[in-house]
């Protein structure tokens, strides 16, 4: 039976969904998308380059998606991250993989990965307007409206992202279209997201950006530390950002308790700046600079040992007087100058709004899809992929992996039924 088929949304998902489909299935599809041009959050992942995926077994998969990973154990199984590279590169996009395994186009071009998934759509018809209501008859799709314009399909596929970067157009209409097919939407809540700190040194070292520093998140309500990792991080004039700080903030619960706890300072972010020394061979460092502007004031003897925006912070936190002669600074000073490089600490008291996270964390309630198909176990025809649904993962490719691997799954049952 030939099948009419509309995807709503040309973003990772959908795009790969629809190409799928009229490569493998008997369909005609059509792609619903209101932006003029398709796949405009994809042109902004990872800076413009675009982490399409990470280069890890299914397993390892899982584990990095902490919320509702085993949802996905048969999507990532049915298409893994190493079919997704070689979907890629058969695509005639050569790619490279990155510390933490994170995949790249070699080019470092996000619009090769778009480019690659509009060619792949090119038997598809592409229809550039908005969708504004799902229609269903007796607990089966029948169709869609757009622009006050009614289009009937067999099924359905809401690809249509979470509320992040609303500006690329993901401003949660799949979760109103799945409300209406009697959909559960867990509440829509920012991850991989800048946090906000107490700290006001934060914006006046605005734009600084640290590599290769670790940072601790700690519960302090629990004496827990809750996430560490190397890397890199920006200070702006809200707080901290930057792919540390993004990943540490996954890690913070979404329950009223745990945001409550936010606000009041439960959480707090320790760098340290010189994860390479330990505190000997940092002493002992500070000590050569030390004896080098022995003549110097205080706050003239860091420059070697840090950028000259972080130094005024650093020197508040260690209460030594800024004009303190390098050679009267006591043992114990310089002591506490180590202390305060190895942990520099800020209080986080908020994220960043839904709009400047990476992806939504929430969104339509697992327990009512089906995890072999994508398709909804309230409403048949109807099928989900990608970030609409409550499923999120860590940076580094996982929530594009996810959507590649929902969509596959969401293609693969629409042909074969």
């Amino acid at each position: 039976m030939h099948k009419r088929v509309a995807v709503i949304g040309a973003g990772a998902a959908g795009l790969f969904c629809a190409g799928t489909l009229a490569e493998y299935g008997n369909c005609s599809v059509s792609i619903f998308e209101k932006n003029k041009v398709a796949g405009k959050k994809i042109l902004i992942t990872g800076k413009g380059r675009c982490n399409v995926t990470n280069d890890c077994t299914p397993d390892e998969f899982i584990r990095n998606v902490p919320r509702n990973g085993r949802f996905l154990f048969a999507a990532i199984n049915a298409f893994t991250p190493r079919d997704t590279i070689d979907f890629f590169e058969k695509h005639h996009v050569p790619l490279k993989t990155e510390r933490g395994r994170r995949v790249f186009p070699v080019s470092d071009r996000a619009s090769d990965i778009r480019g690659a998934l509009a060619d792949y759509c090119k038997k598809c018809e592409f229809i550039n307007k908005t969708v504004t209501d799902i229609t269903l008859d007796d607990g089966k799709i029948t169709g869609l409206i757009a622009e006050d314009v009614f289009y009937e399909f067999d099924c359905v596929v809401i690809c249509t992202g979470g509320m992040s970067y609303s500006a690329t157009g993901s401003t949660g209409d799949g979760y109103r279209f799945a409300t209406k097919a009697g959909h559960t939407i867990i509440t829509p809540m920012p991850s991989l997201v800048p946090m906000e700190c107490v700290e006001e040194c934060c914006r006046d070292m605005m734009g600084l950006s640290l590599k290769n520093v670790t940072l601790t998140l700690n519960d302090t309500e629990n004496n827990k530390k809750i996430y560490e990792e190397m890397g890199e991080m920006l200070f702006c004039h809200f707080g901290i950002s930057g792919p540390l700080v993004l990943s540490a903030s996954a890690h913070i619960g979404r329950s009223e308790k745990e945001r409550q706890g936010l606000e009041n300072g439960r959480y707090t972010v320790s760098i340290d700046l010189k994860p390479a020394l330990d505190e000997q061979v940092l002493n002992n460092r500070i000590l050569s600079d030390f004896e080098k502007y022995k003549n110097k004031n205080f706050a003239n003897a860091l420059g070697d040992l840090l950028p000259s925006k972080l130094i005024p912070a650093v020197i508040e936190k260690t209460n030594i007087p800024p004009m303190k002669k390098v050679n009267e600074i006591t043992r114990k000073e310089r002591y506490c100058l180590i202390s305060v490089l190895k942990n520099f600490t800020l209080t986080v008291n908020g994220f960043r709004p839904i709009e400047e996270a990476i992806v939504t964390s929430g969104g339509v309630k697992t327990s009512e899809i089906n995890p072999r198909t994508m398709e909804s176990k309230l409403v048949s025809g109807l099928y989900f992929a990608g970030e609409v649904i409550d499923v999120d993962a860590y940076t580094g490719g996982y929530n594009l992996q996810a959507a590649f691997s929902t969509a596959f799954l969401a293609s693969k049952a629409i042909t074969e039924q």
